[in-house]
């Protein structure tokens, strides 16, 4: 399923979403202030375009903790919420599940990024 599963989410909108995340990451690391959000993009967008066989492992410290309440505050919730919205309207077929969970998996990132590592 992971093969083809990437190749169909790819087409319908895994690209455009990864290619949105990279170009945040790179309005962000402009300046120097923001290079660790847009680092955070980037990891987001890779797992965007290509999200199933891979697993998100969270670890991370006072620092992580912190940067996260902010990016909840920010733009976190509102991504958050649109992931949890398509995935939610996947989950209705039985063929949109394994899109859906994807879906849940990415919201659950969109939340908390920092101290998040993709494997």
């Amino acid at each position: 399923m992971g093969c083809l599963g990437n190749l169909v989410w790819f087409i319908l909108g895994g690209c455009l979403s990864g290619l949105s995340w990279y170009l945040a990451g790179c309005l962000w690391c402009v300046t120097i202030v923001g290079i660790p959000v847009g680092l955070q993009c980037f990891k987001l967008g890779s797992l965007c375009f290509f999200p199933f066989g891979r697993d998100v492992h969270y670890s991370g410290g006072t620092g992580s903790f912190l940067l996260n309440v902010v990016w909840i505050l920010l733009p976190g919730w509102a991504l958050a919420l649109e992931h949890v919205f398509w995935g939610l309207l996947l989950c209705i077929t039985i063929v949109g599940i394994p899109f859906g969970l994807q879906h849940f998996k990415l919201a659950k990132l969109a939340l908390m990024p920092f101290g998040a590592e993709i494997i």
